[in-house]
């Protein structure tokens, strides 16, 4: 990374995504050390620099993409303003994720074997006898595929297209004007392709990358802002990650679109 880049990540992050951690003396004296101590654990195990190259390339920036909508919490900045981001920080950092952006290769061949190899594996594949469930319990839900298609949208930092669906619950929320916030029931499915673009621009599905289900039930899901999340990728359909905490990595994520009740795409309205 640049060093610009380098001393800002340093400086406002450090402390709880790596194991170069400076605790002030104010952090060492019980009962705050206990409350820095969780902290310094939950940031590391959703991002620690000290392991960044363990990371793939696609993993690295699929990270900073995402820490860009995570300042450091207003509770730790409060005690540490030092860590605060200034706005030229941000701008930093956002230029050089900007950069870091997979510009589609016209008529990519390879994207084009990788969805022909697919879609032969496809043909051949027996039905699935187990549906795979989530960490967290959630299973696989294949008929989203038949639900409505609610909206679009790309993820410039990998290169994907993503088709985002809605069943009927979210659907009638959708067409009623009430996802302010959307009620319980609702799921909305969201799954990526790679995106092939061809001589003139015009960009079509590619090969299937993974699905991820949002599904709204404010009781069961208080923990996690009333959502319920899963990821499942490859065709093989993956449940993503190795532990249930996942979800954390999903809420933080969502977090800066709070008072879309923490969906980023909303849906097209005709």
């Amino acid at each position: 990374m640049p060093h610009e880049v380098q001393v800002i990540l340093k400086n406002s992050c450090y402390d709880c995504h790596s194991n170069e951690t400076k605790l002030s003396w104010y952090d060492k004296i019980a009962p705050a050390y206990w409350l820095v101590a969780r902290h310094v654990e939950d940031g590391r195990s959703g991002l620690n620099f000290s392991e960044w190259n363990q990371l793939s390339p696609a993993d690295q920036k699929a990270k900073l993409w995402e820490s860009v909508n995570q300042v450091p919490l207003s509770s730790y900045t409060l005690a540490h303003p030092k860590a605060k981001l200034s706005g030229h920080d941000i701008k930093v950092l956002k230029d050089y994720i900007w950069n870091l952006r997979v510009n589609n290769v016209q008529a990519d061949s390879s994207k084009i074997k990788v969805l022909k190899n697919q879609s032969e594996e496809l043909k051949k594949a027996e039905p699935a006898v187990t549906v795979p469930k989530a960490l967290n319990g959630i299973s696989y839900i294949a008929d989203y595929k038949n639900w409505a298609v609610v909206s679009t949208t790309q993820r410039v930092d990998n290169g994907t297209m993503r088709i985002i669906y809605g069943n009927d619950i979210a659907v009638k929320a959708i067409k009623n004007k009430q996802i302010s916030p959307w009620p319980d029931g609702s799921i909305l499915a969201k799954a990526a392709y790679d995106e092939i673009e061809d001589s003139e621009g015009n960009i079509s599905q590619g090969a299937f990358k993974q699905v991820e289900f949002m599904i709204k039930d404010h009781k069961k899901y208080k923990e996690t802002n009333g959502w319920g999340f899963a990821r499942f990728k490859t065709p093989q359909l993956v449940p993503y990650r190795k532990s249930a905490d996942f979800t954390i990595e999903c809420m933080c994520c969502h977090q800066p679109m709070e008072k879309n009740d923490h969906v980023f795409t909303l849906p097209i309205r005709q």
